[in-house]
């Protein structure tokens, strides 16, 4: 019990230094600051019990139950993994708290520039959520999928058996071969798909790949060239990013290999303005007990987007890339794919048993 706790504190020490990359609007005296660490590192735990999740026998000082497990011993397990990806931890150590890396029970499919990368970060504010923290592309990279599943798995984070491992590689959703890939996995996985209005999707993802050719200094056709064909003056559905946003006919490729029950739509859009609604329903679709709260989201007004609040020391945004500053385009163009997506729209709404609104 001394050298756990002991070990809690070295790994927590340098929590109590000032955070780096404070976000604007959160500051506060630093004096204040050490007044909260001081009452949390000193308060009272009976009520903040985790129920049913990650139990640890014998590690605290003999066995306890689901419902007995504290929620310092979650903190210590965090701190545990940060050290051992940063190399000051041995996996020696890591088994020895129990910890093991498992395949995932649920998986992030799509969409690209849906908003794949904030829900994975969302999601991981839940204690009993253990994300990977990079894009496999097991399902989708051949080469990669001829490693074998056990290449798969030792990609995954340590955690404990009685957590949920999710990945996420946008890629899964628009590739042919990976529902059946997944389905020999685990023909019971748990599938989000998060997706946003689907011509505001097109534009975000034109201008990622934009930005991408101005910092090799390259040229790029506009949007609207790309989008809609020349000759025919009818949008183009040979252009990746418009077919990445008919959602219904991919869809319609994992629902060969899995029932619509295993599947839950993430309306992205709404995660911008009003995330906890929507983390609420995927709690709720991946039966956990909840968690996440207003107090683990904040609107950072300088960046316009919602934050992460882990604790009173750790705070989180995401990357600067995210919230990039689309082209304008076209009206007309924007009323004539919004046309095109419209039926197609419909039917997904008819599929998944979610209407979205879009325009």
């Amino acid at each position: 019990m001394g050298t756990l706790m002991l070990t809690h504190i070295n790994l927590g020490a340098k929590a109590r230094h000032k955070p780096k990359g404070q976000p604007v609007g959160e500051e506060r005296p630093w004096n204040t600051r050490q007044q909260d660490n001081h009452r949390w590192n000193n308060r009272d735990l009976s009520e903040c019990r985790l129920q049913p999740i990650c139990p640890i026998e014998g590690r605290l000082g003999g066995a306890r139950s689901q419902a007995e497990f504290p929620l310092r011993a979650l903190q210590f397990k965090r701190g545990l993994l940060h050290e051992f990806r940063k190399g000051n931890a041995s996996k020696e150590q890591v088994r020895l708290h129990d910890l093991v890396q498992q395949l995932p029970k649920a998986i992030i499919i799509g969409v690209r520039k849906g908003g794949t990368r904030a829900l994975l970060e969302m999601l991981n504010l839940h204690p009993a959520v253990v994300k990977a923290s990079q894009e496999i592309h097991f399902f989708d990279n051949d080469e990669n999928y001829g490693k074998g599943i056990e290449w798969y798995r030792k990609k995954m984070p340590f955690s404990y058996p009685q957590q949920i491992t999710i990945e996420k590689s946008p890629a899964y959703f628009i590739t042919e071969e990976v529902p059946e890939r997944i389905y020999k996995m685990n023909s019971s996985i748990k599938l989000l798909i998060i997706v946003r209005e689907p011509t505001t999707r097109a534009i975000s993802d034109y201008t990622q790949v934009l930005e991408g050719k101005e910092r090799k200094n390259k040229t790029y056709y506009k949007f609207e060239k790309l989008a809609i064909d020349p000759n025919t003056c009818e949008v183009n559905t040979k252009y990746k990013a418009v077919r990445t946003s008919i959602y219904t006919k991919h869809l319609e490729r994992w629902l060969k290999y899995f029932p619509i029950e295993q599947f839950h739509v993430v309306d992205g859009d709404r995660l911008i303005t009003e995330p906890l609604p929507e983390l609420q329903l995927v709690e709720k679709f991946l039966n956990l007990p909840p968690r996440i709260s207003q107090y683990n989201l904040y609107f950072n007004a300088t960046r316009g987007f919602y934050c992460l609040r882990f604790n009173i020391i750790f705070n989180k945004c995401l990357a600067g890339s995210k919230g990039r500053i689309h082209p304008e385009v076209d009206p007309s163009v924007i009323t004539k794919l919004r046309k095109f997506f419209h039926p197609f729209n419909q039917k997904f709404y008819q599929i998944t048993g979610r209407t979205l609104n879009w325009p």
